[in-house]
């Protein structure tokens, strides 16, 4: 029993002993070439565009400054790599001196130092990548997207017809908040005698959240006026844009909604019910507060693919911001009109997404508060 004892505190012993630090002197070596090999490249390609803004006769002063200034901001890499390698090796001296709390500290700030230099050069590789397909096949790929004198040329055509999708978009989205609600409110409707309304909610939501949205718009803006009903056949073709928007979005918005209002807690039902509070006016005044505060994300970006969405009301002849700069781009032969669209929807649609962020933080911080 002794030997037994003695052989599991040793075993105990061998568990708590530290782990001697691994030496992080070969990863800085490897971070630090890697970010030389980064910064050779960066002069590299700014040389090769220099020589191909002389070869097209291209004196843009400004453009030549930004390129130096570009090129000695990222020679900036190599301090974090020297950095790499010099606390490895205070790291490898403490190790070396049987120092195991410095060679950890040591030894993870060297890592860290590696990991900047390694993200750093990853991020300005992929950049220069990026520069380096513009220029490419004698800078064919810059003129056809990015022809400055064609972008400036084309901007204020374009941005007028972007208010198109401007339009279209805030007008759906109000409608689709409200018809987004009623679809997931009747989903929910309890009792055998709602089985009918659910059912119909039901097939409403898995069919238009499985046809393509570029469909129901060319369905419901032609179709509906090739049936010559009343009044819909005189209606412009935004409106039925709109319209099909607010059938296709209000299927996804019903499901968010659905999703925030089943969140909520039973008991919150079950307490209001017991006040004497009707099904409706639980929900409104109960339920649907609480669910619409933490569906405000997911509902933000259902917004951000209805405003990209807009761009698809082109099929029907409206002129919108693409159809117009795909009229200008046949004119002129070059694509550079449709990068401007492309500019412009990412300008407006970027804000949102930063605004979604934000929410969901702070609804993150709430949460961890509150736990």
């Amino acid at each position: 029993m002794s030997g037994i004892a003695a052989e599991e505190g040793a075993r105990d012993q061998r568990w708590r002993a530290p782990s001697f630090p691994k030496d992080p002197t070969a990863f800085a070596w490897v971070s630090c070439a890697i970010g030389v090999l980064a910064v050779a490249a960066t002069w590299w390609v700014i040389d090769d565009l220099r020589g191909v803004m002389a070869e097209h006769d291209i004196q843009l002063t400004y453009v030549d400054v930004l390129l130096v200034i570009s090129g000695l901001v990222i020679s900036v890499l190599l301090f974090p790599s020297v950095k790499a390698v010099q606390v490895a090796a205070r790291a490898r001296a403490a190790a070396a001196a049987q120092d195991i709390v410095a060679a950890r500290v040591q030894g993870a700030a060297a890592r860290t130092w590696c990991w900047y230099t390694l993200g750093y050069a990853a991020s300005v590789i992929l950049i220069l990548a990026l520069a380096l397909f513009l220029v490419a096949n004698n800078v064919a790929v810059g003129r056809t997207f990015f022809n400055l004198p064609l972008m400036f040329d084309s901007f204020w055509l374009v941005l007028r017809a972007f208010w198109v999708n401007v339009y279209i978009c805030i007008v759906a989205e109000v409608l689709v908040l409200i018809w987004g609600l009623v679809v997931a409110i009747a989903r929910l409707l309890p009792g055998p005698p709602a089985q009918p309304i659910r059912f119909l909610a039901t097939a409403y939501a898995d069919i238009f959240r499985g046809l393509p949205a570029i469909i129901t718009i060319y369905l419901v803006a032609f179709g509906l006026a090739l049936a010559g009903l009343p009044i819909i056949e005189d209606l412009p073709l935004t409106s039925l844009a709109i319209f099909a928007l607010t059938l296709t979005y209000g299927a996804y918005v019903a499901e968010v909604y659905r999703a925030g209002i089943q969140s909520i807690h039973w008991s919150q039902t079950a307490a209001a019910r017991s006040l004497g509070l009707s099904f409706l006016q639980t929900l409104r005044f109960v339920v649907v507060p609480q669910a619409v505060r933490r569906i405000i994300p997911p509902l933000l970006n259902d917004f951000i693919g209805l405003q990209k969405d807009t761009a698809l009301v082109q099929v029907v002849g409206i002129i919108d911001a693409f159809n117009q700069s795909k009229i200008y781009a046949s004119n002129k032969f070059n694509l550079s009109a449709v990068t401007t669209v492309g500019i412009l929807f990412v300008l407006f649609t970027i804000p949102q997404a930063r605004f979604v962020d934000r929410l969901l933080e702070r609804e993150q911080r709430r949460t961890q508060a509150g736990g």
